[in-house]
């Protein structure tokens, strides 16, 4: 059993004293699992890292083992990044969060293009936060878990959508939000216009905080794990940006 696609390293970690444990995501073939063959060499190290766009091939005698990878570099994303600490934190958060959420072996297309495309721009950063949360909406929808920011819950009106139900998911106009504004979540005007203006650091903070409780709550917490740490910390980061005096 073999097959070849490109792919994107959602992680590897350390199996023995050369190889790894990898995790890629493609396409056709979802996060799948595989010992990468001297992963930790000086020659191999760089090229399995989290983020890099890679041409895997997986063999396996058996569809259900865990096979093995064999690799080439087609976008080094993580060396790019490298420098940038909030680009850097963006790459492992999103990385993280795909490889903790997917169930293995079983494809989302959408979400693939996606990171995809996320991580091909993470070089500007800070216009692509936005980006990185529709992503994680994506993401929640693929898995089954989908955000309604079409119309208010309570009235129908479909202006002036300012918050989101924790509880449901469902969009609230600020006419409906009232003395329940608090208990609500904040629904950053950058989901509801793609092609508008791509937020700031609080926005985007809401939109971290938005996707992050349901992902805590619908995806990792049923599976009984916290959120991944690198997504806790890109929005510890994102919320010390939002406060600080030049935001």
């Amino acid at each position: 059993m073999d097959w070849e696609a490109p792919a994107i390293i959602l992680d590897a970690r350390p199996y023995g004293e050369a190889d790894a444990i990898a995790t890629v995501m493609t396409e056709a073939h979802g996060a799948h699992r595989g010992l990468a063959r001297g992963a930790q060499s000086r020659t191999r190290a760089a090229l399995w890292q989290q983020g890099n766009l890679v041409q895997v091939r997986w063999v396996g005698r058996l569809s259900d083992q865990l096979g093995s990878f064999t690799a080439e570099l087609i976008h080094p994303a993580a060396a790019l990044v490298l420098d940038d600490a909030l680009a850097l934190s963006m790459l492992t958060a999103c990385c993280a969060v795909a490889e903790g959420a997917l169930p293995e072996r079983h494809p989302y297309p959408a979400a693939f293009d996606g990171l995809l495309h996320l991580l091909a721009r993470l070089p500007q950063a800070e216009r692509q936060m936005a980006e990185l949360v529709r992503w994680e909406v994506q993401l929640l929808r693929d898995l089954g878990y989908g955000l309604d920011f079409s119309a208010c819950a309570l009235t129908g009106a479909t202006a002036n959508l300012t918050h989101v139900s924790p509880r449901t998911g469902r969009a609230v106009c600020a006419e409906a939000a009232g003395q329940w504004k608090e208990r609500l979540l904040p629904l950053p005007a950058f989901l509801l216009n793609p092609n508008g203006d791509p937020g700031d650091p609080a926005q985007w903070a809401d939109g971290l905080r938005l996707t992050g409780h349901f992902l805590a709550r619908d995806v990792f917490g049923l599976r009984h794990k916290p959120l991944p740490a690198a997504r806790v910390a890109l929005y510890d980061r994102i919320a010390a940006l939002k406060d600080s005096p030049d935001a």
